[in-house]
């Protein structure tokens, strides 16, 4: 598990093994939290990073009626916010969808690994840059995309998100969402994503079962739902080139 981290900052910038050995450090002490948990609520002081090393969170917000909007599904590597420590107050929610393992990382230990570790403070810098970037996407998913290309869209990110953090395999993966967490992630009624899910499965694009995804033909998903992983920003997975960008004049310690 704690390997999570790690792949996905190396999914962005290529690390050392110093620079490996320091993240290992930070996830020293895990907890584990049951399945529909808050991790911590709107209007919750903010202490301490939290990062998922397991299982799936999501961040959300309750409407006054009682609806739920869910903006972020959190997956194994992801910080649930990497610097929201410099809040006075939590804005949304955050809760498990899975039982999760859970590690809470205090301010300071953010700051010194970075300030030692110039590669680690890129791909932190790039972990929050991907954030805004991926909820841009929803919005345009929301949006312009019909619901059965809406759904596969998410389908597909979640595919490409955790094959970079060594959780899919032979294009599987587990897939804990319930209807209506998918109802309250794309916009749609429990009744709308049912049916969706049966067409996409009449396609032959997908199979669910015991809570584990299989995307039957990826290249036809992907055209289904004209899904680009650009805005994903994998660079160093079968998705992105690999690339060396360490900035002039720096040198890993």
């Amino acid at each position: 598990m704690q390997q999570a981290l790690t792949r996905k900052l190396e999914s962005f910038e290529p690390l050392s093994e110093q620079a490996r050995w320091a993240l290992n450090r930070l996830v020293l002490k895990v907890r584990q939290v049951g399945t529909r948990q808050d991790l911590i609520q709107e209007g919750d002081k903010p202490d301490n990073v939290l990062l998922i090393l397991d299982g799936f969170a999501c961040r959300y917000k309750m409407l006054p009626d009682g609806q739920r909007q869910i903006m972020a599904l959190l997956v194994p590597g992801d910080f649930c916010d990497l610097n929201v420590f410099i809040l006075d107050e939590m804005d949304h929610s955050i809760g498990t969808i899975s039982t999760c393992q859970i590690v809470d990382i205090p301010r300071q230990a953010i700051d010194e690994i970075a300030a030692h570790h110039p590669s680690i403070a890129r791909a932190f810098w790039w972990c929050s840059l991907v954030d805004g970037a991926v909820l841009r996407e929803w919005l345009v998913n929301m949006g312009g995309r019909a619901p059965d290309r809406r759904i596969a869209h998410l389908l597909c990110e979640l595919l490409m998100r955790l094959e970079a953090v060594g959780r899919v395999t032979d294009n599987s993966y587990a897939f804990p969402l319930t209807q209506t967490e998918i109802a309250d992630t794309m916009g749609l009624s429990d009744v709308h994503v049912n049916r969706t899910l049966r067409e996409l499965r009449a396609l032959g694009l997908i199979h669910l079962k015991h809570r584990v995804l299989t995307i039957l033909d990826v290249e036809r998903l992907k055209a289904f739902c004209s899904f680009a992983p650009n805005y994903l920003h994998l660079r160093n997975t079968r998705w992105g080139e690999r690339r060396d960008l360490s900035w002039p004049g720096t040198a890993e310690a």
